[in-house]
């Protein structure tokens, strides 16, 4: 970059945490520019998920938290991102023009930023120990200052989503074309990318909130007792691209806060995919006042839990372009 922009290996570095962001099924559907001045993010149309993902919601989420953790860990390294989302009218794939700024990053930034190597998604069941409301409360908080509306599940419209996610579960199950996609993205992409094994349990029948169907899942789940995860659905007052952008990075907030105060998290996003079904979550979780774009589960991992096996992410020579562009 230009003389009084950040070196290469300080973008590189906020880069290398970039795409530790959470992705629909591992798939890291962005690429990455660098510019003069400028960083660059783009939707990568050749990861879409057509079955799963017809109109790339889960995409543009994804790559929403991807631009979140790269402003996350561009502060603490110290220099603050100016974001301007969808800058190219012409092409809708270019989702963010980055500018950085010095800055001095505080205690909270750096604390933030070293959430991120340690958020996992965790698909195991939670423990029932209770959550202060003050936790709960700044997750709220954390989405509202991205734009998003964080919306605690719980009774009536508890039960409500939980029949709206077995609905979709059911659903998907009769699906051909989306459980050859889901195939596709277990197991045999441990390398780099895709959900391996060793990062899902195997399916339980008697959970609450079915997860979804990865094959093959290998992974230990020690608790006996029923899941007590908490349900937070996370939505925007617009359903456009920019507005589920946004999501996207108010979810990384809420996903590295929750991981900085010790609780588990996992993201779902099976009931949100199918429109009927989500019609109903809107309608009967939000009372249609805004549109859902994806659910969180949290709580407390068991005491008794060993810690989750790394899931795989492609390298930022994967995902950087080898080119330059110069804005």
């Amino acid at each position: 970059m230009e003389h009084g922009m950040p070196d290469d290996a300080t973008v590189r570095a906020a880069l290398a945490l970039a795409v530790r962001a959470p992705s629909v099924h591992n798939t890291q559907p962005w690429r990455w520019r660098i510019g003069d001045r400028t960083i660059h993010l783009y939707l990568d149309p050749t990861r879409a998920l057509p079955a799963t993902d017809p109109d790339q919601r889960d995409m543009l989420l994804s790559c929403g938290a991807a631009l979140h953790h790269f402003s996350v860990a561009s502060t603490a390294l110290g220099w603050s991102t100016i974001v301007h989302r969808l800058p190219d009218p012409e092409d809708p794939n270019h989702l963010a023009a980055i500018e950085l700024v010095r800055n001095h990053p505080t205690p909270i930034d750096v604390a933030l930023s070293e959430a991120i190597t340690r958020r996992q998604t965790d698909r195991r069941r939670y423990g029932s120990w209770p959550i202060p409301p003050g936790h709960r409360g700044l997750l709220v908080e954390r989405a509202g200052a991205l734009g998003a509306i964080l919306r605690p599940v719980a009774d009536r419209a508890r039960d409500r989503l939980i029949e709206t996610t077995r609905a979709a579960a059911a659903q998907h199950a009769q699906d051909p074309e989306y459980l050859f996609e889901l195939t596709i993205w277990s197991g045999r992409h441990s390398t780099s990318d895709g959900v391996p094994t060793r990062n899902t349990p195997s399916p339980r029948p008697k959970d609450e909130l079915p997860a979804r169907k990865f094959a093959g899942g290998e992974l230990v789940d020690t608790a006996e007792q029923p899941d007590a995860a908490q349900l937070l659905v996370l939505g925007t007052s617009a359903d456009d691209r920019v507005s589920r952008l946004r999501a996207g990075e108010a979810l990384s907030a809420v996903l590295l806060t929750a991981t900085n105060i010790g609780l588990a998290t996992c993201a779902l996003t099976e009931a949100l995919e199918i429109p009927e079904l989500r019609r109903q979550v809107r309608v009967g979780v939000l009372d249609d006042s805004a549109y859902p774009q994806v659910i969180v589960r949290f709580g407390w991992a068991p005491t008794s839990a060993p810690p989750l096996p790394e899931t795989p992410r492609r390298t930022v020579d994967e995902v950087l372009d080898r080119f330059e562009i110069r804005r």
